[in-house]
């Protein structure tokens, strides 16, 4: 029996599997609570080792060569561990990529790019980072997570996301908000502003919409709430149910498992992607009928993108679906 994997995109860009949360970690010792955690709940979140942020002025080298040293050790047991470097205005962007593809560039999940102005800027930096990946020997590209939180960025959001080797346009509130030089008041960086004001909510569906059409992962911003749980979990919702958000960052082991929960499918609908795939894969792929509905390759590939972000949350799948399709 033929898997879905190999008959729905046959010849055509697979959208990526990436874990719900995308937690940040700047200092050596949040990155290795982290990855303890990880180790605990499994590969049901990234860790991204934050250089731009994390790393003291004029100690850049050292930080890389830290968050290259955990990629690259025995803790990391999932191989999900990414690192953010410094933005494209930054005297030491390149060496943070030297740095990390040099001594990590074999298990390095990706890099992230921040404060991107362009489409140029996004190209220069993948560019450089697949330079250097040749000159390492690592026999591999490694995914681009791209940041879009300035204007320009947003402007050219569709060309960034239509960049070879990108796999995930994040939105950086934050920075979005203050580049709006008061413009956009401070209660937009969080709840409920973040999802009511016009030029957040513009900027946040125009990201969707490009990453989504062409094939990338749309990845949203981090709240701020810390300690409400219920809170989190609620703009995770609206940004999964509301904006098309696929993905979330987390800056806080809190925020973790609240996320996961409110980008989960409902398990009614992953039961049913398991029927419809088990009944259309004996049925060697052709339409079949289900509960009196018709069903074909179109509606196969969404069941079975959602049964693969099912079990990226850490969903327990139907048994028929797990023995069929990812045993």
């Amino acid at each position: 029996m033929r898997h879905p994997a190999e008959v729905l995109f046959a010849g055509e860009k697979p959208f990526p599997v990436l874990a719900a949360v995308d937690h940040y970690a700047g200092s050596e010792k949040l990155i290795r609570k982290a990855l303890a955690l990880q180790h605990e709940m499994g590969p049901v979140f990234d860790l991204t080792c934050d250089c731009e942020d994390g790393a003291r002025t004029g100690a850049e080298a050292e930080h890389a060569e830290m968050v290259a040293e955990i990629v690259m050790g025995g803790d990391n047991r999932h191989g999900r561990i990414g690192a953010r470097i410094h933005d494209v205005t930054h005297p030491h962007w390149q060496r943070d990529l030297e740095i990390l593809i040099a001594r990590a560039g074999s298990r390095l999940a990706f890099v992230t790019l921040p404060k991107v102005r362009s489409a140029a800027d996004a190209r220069h930096q993948i560019e450089t980072l697949r330079r250097l990946e040749a000159a390492a020997r690592t026999g591999r590209e490694i995914p681009v997570h791209v940041l879009i939180e300035t204007h320009g960025a947003l402007r050219e959001a569709w060309d960034i996301a239509a960049l070879p080797g990108v796999e995930s346009l994040d939105f950086g509130l934050m920075d979005f908000v203050s580049g709006h030089h008061g413009a956009i008041p401070g209660a937009a960086m969080k709840s409920p502003g973040q999802f009511t004001h016009p030029l957040v909510v513009r900027a946040k569906v125009e990201i969707a919409a490009a990453a989504l059409a062409n094939g990338v992962v749309p990845s949203h911003n981090v709240t701020t709430e810390l300690k409400d749980m219920e809170l989190i979990r609620h703009d995770a919702e609206r940004a999964r149910r509301e904006f098309g958000y696929l993905r979330m960052w987390s800056i806080h082991p809190n925020q973790i498992l609240p996320i996961i929960e409110a980008m989960r499918p409902d398990f009614s609908e992953v039961e049913e992607a398991s029927d419809i795939l088990a009944a259309a894969q004996d049925g060697g792929w052709g339409p079949i009928q289900h509960r009196g509905k018709l069903h074909d390759r179109a509606s196969y590939r969404y069941y079975w993108e959602l049964l693969q972000r099912a079990r990226s949350t850490g969903m327990v799948l139907p048994d028929e679906g797990m023995r069929r399709f990812f045993s």
